[in-house]
């Protein structure tokens, strides 16, 4: 019924104040129905309007508009995305390097020999100097120790396991909802919009599947990070995978465009990463034809989640925004582009 006749319906039949008041309501009404048809249409209601949102939504539009002159085909909307810093929290110290310490603590009795060999006994003995002073070298040793010598179904129950009660030190939730919600709002985007999303980690690979696809969305065959020689073995008359205790892939730096390369086979159109060790990944999506979309994560919220870059030891991001600024990739700045940063606890 038009807004006219609205008016004389009341004025006839009912008392003034009486439709005077029905009528404020309808148009309170009208308002509050039409600024919440508003949000929901917002793809990313957890970021702040701004360059990198925009830049985002943009990006898909331009990409996926038919007859377009920048249309990609679905096949190659691929899109890859860093896991450590980039979609959770990679702070005090990397997720994974907390379940290592755990573990060899838990196989300590097994291995006496570790109460003095290094690193092990650096970690033992709390000596985390000494720990720290054995750099990559020494944290392989210990990720070798304590992700092999067991299947992968093993080893993915071992994680499940252990992710079920551990909690962040700060955050003191579970390390899975400690995932920044403005970027599962981008990933879920971007597959509504028939893209295909990929995490590529240094993180170990098998750490992650477990849980990739309950937490992001992100199934098992779509993680590449870090990876384990495996060996098909016989036990108990059933096929298995057995982890071996040696390297066979460091998905870091340049590692990370040759396993996509591997893994994938196709260049992604869109990356996003938060430190020196993703800027590979975002030059080798850069230099390809047609529109490309390279995105920066940068901490700068110290008072809702962690304020690092340059000179941090854990996800530094130096030489990686120094290009971004100078190609002009999209840097995310978390204080200022993201509402919140984790989901609402359940």
């Amino acid at each position: 019924m038009p807004t006219l006749k609205l008016r004389i319906f009341w004025r006839r039949r009912l008392p003034r104040a009486y439709s005077t008041f029905l009528f404020a309501f309808f148009l309170l009404f009208a308002t509050a129905w039409t600024a919440t048809a508003q949000d929901t249409s917002d793809p990313l209601p957890s970021w702040n309007n701004g360059q990198a949102k925009q830049a985002i939504i943009d990006f898909v539009a331009r990409v996926t508009k038919d007859g377009g002159p920048d249309f990609v085909p679905p096949a190659d909307r691929i899109v890859t995305i860093d896991n450590d810093g980039t979609l959770w929290t990679e702070q005090p110290m990397y997720t994974e390097f907390t379940f290592t310490f755990d573990r060899v603590k838990q196989l300590a009795p097994q291995h006496p020999e570790w109460q003095t060999q290094q690193p092990f006994a650096a970690l033992l003995h709390n000596d985390m100097k000494t720990l720290a002073a054995s750099g990559d070298r020494g944290m392989f040793q210990l990720i070798v120790a304590t992700h092999g010598g067991v299947t992968t179904d093993q080893f993915s129950q071992i994680v499940t396991d252990w992710l079920s009660h551990a909690e962040h030190p700060r955050f003191k939730r579970p390390y899975t909802e400690c995932v920044y919600q403005p970027m599962i709002e981008a990933m879920a985007f971007l597959r509504a919009n028939g893209f295909k999303t990929y995490i590529v980690s240094g993180g170990e690979q098998e750490f992650m599947r477990p849980w990739a696809e309950r937490v992001y969305g992100i199934p098992p065959e779509q993680v590449v990070g870090t990876t384990l020689k495996t060996k098909f073995d016989t036990k108990d008359g059933s096929p298995v995978l057995d982890r071996l205790p040696q390297i066979d892939s460091i998905d870091d730096g340049p590692g990370k465009p040759e396993n996509i390369g591997k893994f994938i086979g196709k260049r992604p159109i869109a990356a996003f990463g938060n430190s020196d060790g993703d800027q590979q990944m975002l030059e080798w999506t850069a230099s390809g034809p047609g529109p490309r979309l390279m995105v920066l994560v940068h901490h700068t919220d110290a008072e809702r989640e962690y304020a690092y870059d340059r000179q941090s030891s854990v996800g530094r991001l130096d030489k990686a925004l120094d290009e971004a600024n100078a190609k002009h990739w999209v840097v995310i700045d978390m204080k200022n582009d993201w509402k919140t940063i984790f989901p609402a606890t359940k």
